[in-house]
């Protein structure tokens, strides 16, 4: 009886060990390891800036996944079209006390950002071993001018596009009068 015991103690300390050990290594971020840029991310008026983070077992993958998530926040900052439908529906049935009243309330929303983020970059980035995945924090900037300089030559290119139409236009209206005259002459 007492060997059983001790083979029983014995068992029960070794997966007691076996487990802190396990815990050990599937610690979670502590709030200490979240970069203070994350929460608080810098104000500047030449500047846009997207803090992002994201998790995967590859460091690499890690690293990129936030960074591309950062780059897509500021492209909602830059440039988004959101569709947007709502539905709601109420009903009551019964009469007096019986009555009851059932709704329903629906949303859906899609974003969608296309725009080009030339001039983009990570400020800064912090890697911490969260359990078995890695995280990863990323501060992506974006220069302000170089949205504006872009815009600019948005706006440019849609003036040179519709100055070519209009001059376009306007051969073709000096071309036909030109015909109209011709057979005037020849008449």
């Amino acid at each position: 009886m007492r060997t059983v015991a001790l083979i029983l103690f014995a068992g029960v300390a070794l997966c007691l060990v076996g487990c802190g050990g396990g815990q050990q290594s599937m610690q979670a971020t502590s709030s200490g390891d979240i970069p203070e840029w994350f929460s608080n991310p810098p104000q500047d008026p030449n500047f846009l800036f997207a803090p992002a983070t994201a998790t995967s077992q590859d460091l690499q993958m890690a690293v990129d996944k936030a960074v591309l998530a950062g780059r897509t926040e500021i492209g909602r900052q830059v440039e988004l079209k959101l569709n947007g439908m709502q539905k709601s529906f109420a009903e009551e049935t019964g009469a007096g006390d019986n009555a009851q009243l059932l709704q329903q309330f629906t949303s859906a929303t899609k974003s969608i950002v296309s725009t080009s983020l030339s001039g983009s970059r990570v400020k800064q980035q912090k890697q911490v071993k969260d359990g078995n995945m890695w995280r990863s924090y990323a501060l992506v900037e974006y220069p302000v001018g170089e949205a504006n300089a872009a815009l600019v030559q948005a706006i440019k290119k849609n003036n040179e596009m519709y100055t070519r139409f209009r001059a376009s236009q306007s051969f073709e209206e000096l071309d036909k009068e030109v015909q109209k005259y011709e057979e005037a002459k020849k008449k």
